[in-house]
């Protein structure tokens, strides 16, 4: 089990670089991704402290079946006292060869729901499969793809016999493959309810131009898409995270973004990947 180390305990409001999102009829969404779920074992107050001090509304958290299901049953019990939904999360490129760790996942979350009390239900199903790291995206990009439907397909049917809401993630250059006579774009929000594009890059105006195809497929189909930033460092180039930026210009540039997309009713909200490096720059680090 990791060490809570506190190097400089500042939980900074988000303002002074804070986004507080307007509400287009519903609640508007402020996501993060929780990908250790170890860390609120070692020290539940301080993420939850961290969540609500960001204004966070959702959080999706990696389901890791060695984690105590009362560990979950509380997180997810405060959290919802503190306003916050929990979505289950859960994926990995092997999925679409080995869909067994679908069912997998289903299961435990049937254990779970076997014990968890209505406070502390989970209010959706956030998975994160990316085909494209597989072998077979460059081998067999078809059975790639065939496989990654078959996946998201077989989730969302689960989902739905459990009354859950189901939600992807997907990369915004999905837009630009092709299988059939739609884009990968198209099919995954066409039968999901809802999409969180991972639109990486560190500046508003290219954000807003590389999710605007998402949007129009999202309002064809009546879906919801949440627009997601990263925050780690990366390989791809300076402009696809905002590591080298400070926190105050990351949400000045979600504040464009949101101002653009105000009046697009397919316009979910934003989210910061991902929490425990969101927790570093803020000067908190788990060991």
């Amino acid at each position: 089990m990791k060490t809570f180390v506190t190097t400089i305990i500042v939980f900074t409001a988000i303002v002074g670089g804070g986004v507080y999102l307007s509400a287009q009829g519903n609640e508007t969404v402020r996501a993060t991704w929780l990908w250790n779920p170890w860390l609120f074992v070692q020290d539940e107050d301080h993420i939850l402290s961290f969540l609500e001090n960001k204004r966070i509304s959702d959080v999706y958290v990696q389901i890791d079946e060695e984690v105590p299901i009362d560990a979950y049953r509380q997180f997810i019990r405060r959290a919802n006292e503190k306003g916050i939904r929990v979505h289950a999360l859960d994926g990995a490129p092997n999925w679409i060869e080995y869909e067994e760790a679908l069912e997998r996942l289903f299961r435990w979350l049937d254990q779970y729901e076997n014990v968890a009390q209505p406070n502390e239900k989970f209010s959706g199903v956030h998975v994160d499969v990316e085909p494209y790291l597989h072998v077979w995206w460059r081998t067999n990009r078809e059975e790639a793809i065939a496989s990654y439907q078959s996946v998201l397909q077989r989730a969302r049917q689960l989902a739905n016999e459990r009354s859950l809401r189901f939600e992807v993630d997907i990369p915004f250059w999905f837009d630009e493959v092709k299988h059939r006579d739609k884009t990968l774009a198209e099919w995954v929000i066409a039968h999901v309810d809802g999409v969180t594009i991972m639109a990486y890059r560190d500046r508003a105006d290219a954000i807003i131009n590389i999710v605007k195809k998402e949007m129009q497929l999202a309002k064809k189909y009546g879906k919801q898409v949440v627009v997601g930033v990263e925050t780690g460092q990366v390989d791809e180039g300076d402009d696809v995270s905002f590591f080298e930026e400070d926190e105050t210009y990351m949400n000045e540039q979600l504040a464009i973004v949101q101002k653009h997309y105000a009046r697009t009713k397919s316009f979910s909200g934003v989210a910061v990947h991902h929490t425990e490096q969101w927790m570093k720059r803020n000067g908190i680090v788990f060991e």
